[in-house]
């Protein structure tokens, strides 16, 4: 175990769900080092947006452009200076990719942990969480490993019921998997979304989610019933966690807001096909409830695999129905008084 560990830098730079995926250690770290413990970040900044209200890190460094090399980056550079000034007792990097490698090299740090000193030890079947828990375990006792998961802050509870006149009881629905972009595997038929949120608004509060620059993806599934609350672009990450965490449940696609959910502990329905739920679904604790609602077909899951390429068709997605979805919610939420 490292001794008298003040000050901390974790390297996370990914997008929001992988960010969610690396939060665990702060709550590891703050255990087993205490919680006068500075923790520095560095991130992308729409990802790292998730620490505005979250007091247990010290300091967030944005990185807009990752790739660059420490020469050409100003950010990087920055950071690396201010190593020099305040030295670390510890580097995290929580990154695999070589663009990281010389940024890890140059910050000041007593001890470094992750690339290029040690790898992710391998794991049968592991989540992404699990895996890289195997980074910074020689820093952290294993009980205290083990018990810390995903922790997120959002806004008060009573100023976002107000702002956006949410029910006491409601379901988030959450379509999008940035596919507006372009096509992905990932993604539930628009026509499916369409029929689902017509099926459930008569019975249930529908919250419907997604973000800025979605509009013409959404404007395929409008217009929704009147009872709808439609949030589409209208809330900040902070504001989207307590939006999420004061549902009853969510329905989602796979992607980050089924990560947030998870991490508040928000009950979790989450369509799944060619990605593999048990590494890379919402993080499942003694704390929370997931469903995966899946077809488990024979050539699912495929992501990552030379499969995928040859897949037209997109039926692990396409065969889920949304009369699946409604009987798979059912047992758990209040209907409309």
């Amino acid at each position: 175990m490292i001794e008298n560990v003040k000050r901390v830098l974790i390297i996370r730079s990914g997008a929001l769900g992988e960010t969610i995926f690396a939060l665990p250690v702060i709550e590891a770290l703050r255990r087993q080092y205490g919680s006068d413990l500075i923790i520095d970040w560095i991130g992308a900044p729409a990802a790292s947006a998730l620490f505005k209200l979250d007091k247990r890190i010290h300091r967030v460094f944005h990185l807009r452009h990752r790739k660059l090399p420490v020469f050409l980056s100003s950010e990087k550079r920055a950071i690396i200076k201010h190593s020099e000034k305040h030295p670390y007792d510890l580097l995290i990097n929580l990154e695999s990719g070589r663009i990281f490698f010389s940024l890890a090299e140059k910050i000041a740090a007593r001890h470094k942990l992750g690339m290029p000193y040690n790898q992710i030890r391998p794991l049968p079947s592991p989540h992404v969480i699990e895996s890289l828990k195997t980074i910074y375990e020689t820093a952290i006792e294993p009980s205290v490993l083990n018990d810390s998961y995903p922790v997120l802050y959002g806004d008060p509870s009573e100023d976002v019921r107000n702002a956006f006149r949410l029910p006491e009881h409601y379901i988030v629905i959450n379509p999008s998997t940035s596919h507006h972009k372009k096509f992905t595997h990932r993604a539930w038929p628009s026509e499916h979304w369409k029929e689902l949120i017509a099926r459930l608004a008569p019975k249930y509060h529908l919250v419907v989610i997604g973000g800025q620059g979605e509009e013409s993806f959404f404007n395929r599934l409008r217009p929704f019933d009147p009872s709808v609350i439609d949030l589409v672009g209208k809330t900040s990450l902070t504001q989207l966690i307590t939006v999420i965490r004061e549902a009853e449940a969510i329905i989602t696609a796979d992607t980050g807001p089924s990560h947030i959910a998870s991490a508040v502990n928000t009950r979790t329905f989450a369509l799944f096909g060619p990605s593999n739920p048990k590494g890379t679904g919402p993080y499942q604790t003694p704390n929370n409830d997931v469903h995966i609602i899946s077809m488990q077909l024979e050539c699912s899951p495929c992501n990552a695999t030379p499969r995928i390429k040859t897949c037209l068709d997109n039926q692990c997605m396409k065969k889920i129905t949304p009369s699946m979805v409604e009987t798979a919610i059912e047992p758990y939420v209040t209907p409309k008084q």
